[in-house]
C-alpha cells in the first residue's frame, strides 16, 4: 500500500516538474532528454540483477515493447508536454490519467471483443462527464478559447498514448504474445526490464521525432512546427535542468518502479485505484507552486472524474 501511495505522490510531484521543464526548456526536448537518463539509469538497476534477467528478453517481444512505448512514452509523452504549458499540470493530469481509462476500454473492445458491461459504461460516462465539467471555458477563464481547446487535443492525444500504448498494446503483449515465446513476465524483475523496453522505444521516437521537426524548421521556419522546438537556442538549461531531472526521477524512473513495487505485494484492484488519485495529488502541489488557483466547480469535476476511474477500475476486477 505504501509503494502504490508513494507511486501516487511522484507521478504528481513528475507532473508538476514537468510544467515548470516545459516553460524553460520546450516541450519536445524536455522529454527526449528524460527518455535519455530515466531508462539509462532504470538499465543500470535491471543490470544490477545479474545473469537471470536474460529470460526477460526475447526479439519478437522487445520489438513490440518498443512500439508499445513509442506510443506510450513517444506519442503520448509529446503530446503531454505540449499540453502541459497550455493548461497546466493539473487539468492536464486530470485529461490523461481519467480519459485513457475508457480510452483503453473502448479499444480492448473493437480490438480485442472484451465486452464493457453496463457498470463499466456508466463509468466511463461519469468519467467524460467529469473531465467536462472540469475543462468547461466558464471554470478556466484565465485561459483563452483557442489555448484551451489545443491544449485538450494534446491531452486526448497524450490519453491514447497512455490507454492504447501502456495499456492495451502492452497487455497483449504480455498476456498473448510473450507465453508463445517462453517468456514468462511476472515479478519485480520484469516489470523493470519491461521498463526499460518501453522506454527505450520512447526515447527512440522522441529522438527520431526532434530530428524530423528540427530538419523540417531548416526547409520552412515559418512553420506552425516552430512551436514545436526552440532550435533557436532559447532553452534555459541552467534554469531548467532541475526540473527536468525532477521529472525523470519522479515519473519514468522511480514512479515506474514504484508502481511494479505496489503490484509485488497488493493486487492491481488495488493498486490503480490509488494512483488513479494522482489528478486530486496535483491540485495541492500546483496551487503550492502557483500555477493556478481553480474554482470549486472545476475541482468538484476532477473529483466526479476520478471517482469514476476508481468504480471502472473496481467494476472490471470484479468482473
Amino acid at each position: 500500500m505504501f509503494a502504490a501511495l508513494l507511486c501516487t505522490v511522484l507521478f504528481s510531484a513528475s507532473a508538476v516538474s514537468a510544467r515548470k521543464t516545459t516553460e524553460r526548456l520546450g516541450g519536445t526536448e524536455a522529454n527526449f532528454v528524460r527518455l535519455i537518463f530515466a531508462p539509462t539509469l532504470m538499465l543500470l538497476v535491471a543490470l544490477s540483477f545479474g545473469p537471470a534477467l536474460m529470460g526477460y528478453w526475447h526479439p519478437k517481444v522487445f520489438g513490440l515493447f518498443l512500439l508499445s512505448g513509442a506510443i506510450g512514452f513517444g506519442l503520448g509523452d509529446i503530446a503531454l508536454f505540449r499540453a502541459f504549458p497550455l493548461l497546466g499540470s493539473r487539468l492536464t493530469t486530470l485529461i490523461v490519467h481519467c480519459v485513457s481509462v475508457p480510452v483503453a476500454a473502448i479499444t480492448e473492445y473493437f480490438w480485442l471483443g472484451t465486452t464493457m458491461t453496463l457498470q463499466q459504461i456508466v463509468c466511463a460516462v461519469v468519467i467524460l462527464a467529469g473531465v467536462a465539467v472540469a475543462l468547461a471555458p466558464k471554470e478556466n477563464p484565465n485561459l483563452e478559447r483557442s489555448v484551451l481547446l489545443k491544449g485538450i487535443g494534446w491531452g486526448l492525444i497524450a490519453a491514447f498514448g497512455q490507454g492504447f500504448g501502456a495499456g492495451v498494446l502492452s497487455r497483449v503483449i504480455t498476456e498473448n504474445v510473450a507465453p508463445t515465446t517462453g517468456v514468462e513476465l511476472d515479478g519485480f524483475h520484469a516489470g523493470i526490464t519491461v521498463a526499460v523496453q518501453r522506454m527505450l522505444g520512447g526515447m527512440l521516437f522522441s529522438g527520431l521525432f526532434l530530428l524530423a521537426v528540427r530538419a523540417w524548421l531548416k526547409r520552412k521556419p515559418d512553420s506552425p512546427l516552430a512551436g514545436m522546438t526552440r532550435a533557436d537556442g532559447t532553452n534555459d538549461w541552467r534554469g531548467g535542468y532541475p526540473w527536468l531531472l525532477a521529472t525523470g526521477l519522479a515519473g519514468p524512473a522511480l514512479g515506474v518502479t514504484c508502481y511494479q513495487w505496489a503490484l509485488l505485494d497488493n493486487a492491481t484492484g488495488v493498486v490503480l485505484p490509488i494512483i488513479a488519485t494522482t489528478p486530486l495529488v496535483v491540485i495541492p502541489m500546483s496551487i503550492a507552486l502557483n500555477e493556478e488557483k481553480p474554482s470549486w466547480r472545476s475541482l468538484a469535476g476532477g473529483v466526479v472524474a476520478v471517482a469514476g476511474v476508481v468504480g471502472m477500475v473496481l467494476m472490471t476486477k470484479a468482473t
